[in-house]
């Protein structure tokens, strides 16, 4: 995982929760001692150490935490690179960019940063079904990144998930509809 994940993490937690907190997590669980490099990559274990301590510090379920910080990285990365929000009119065609676009250019700026996939079927207008393949399981996490490009953009949606890595599937499907 690359370390600009790391960054916004401790930026969550420091916001919401203190840099006391983040400190006394770091201090607890990472090999790294908190020193992370934005471009640089760590192992996806030391991440989820990290964010299995600040569920138990904050006592909060994981899919929920993972959820939030998902949300929070949105308006990060949208602040550190607003090109690829402001390229795109709504949300519907932001999501359908993410993999054609946005993936394509991490992979350029980054190297071998172990994108998920997408995949996306359209059903009826105003619904999307994101297929998510990724062998992170960061499924919850993509729900918040999709939350918080809803919010962004100012569309109301129903986020639906109900097909699950989790629960034995070889994927995900995000189902999101929005309000026409």
């Amino acid at each position: 995982m690359k370390g600009v994940v790391f960054n916004i993490l401790a930026d969550m937690v420091e916001e919401t929760a203190g840099l006391e907190v983040w400190n006394d997590i770091v201090e607890e669980v990472s090999p790294s001692k908190g020193a992370y490099t934005a471009a640089q990559s760590y192992s996806d274990e030391e991440l989820f150490a990290l964010v299995g301590a600040v569920c138990e510090k904050l006592q909060i379920p994981r899919e929920d935490a993972i959820r939030a910080f998902g949300k929070f990285m949105f308006g990060q990365l949208a602040s550190r690179y607003p090109i690829f929000v402001q390229q795109q009119p709504d949300l519907i065609r932001f999501l359908k960019s993410v993999d054609s676009v946005i993936h394509v250019e991490v992979e350029k700026l980054y190297t071998s940063p172990h994108l998920p996939e997408f995949k996306y079927s359209e059903p009826a207008p105003g619904k999307l079904i994101m297929h998510y393949h990724s062998e992170r399981k960061l499924c919850f996490l993509a729900e918040g990144l999709i939350m918080g490009a809803a919010e962004h953009y100012g569309s109301q949606i129903e986020l639906k998930h109900p097909v699950c890595l989790h629960h034995g599937a070889d994927h995900c499907e995000l189902e999101i509809e929005t309000a026409i």
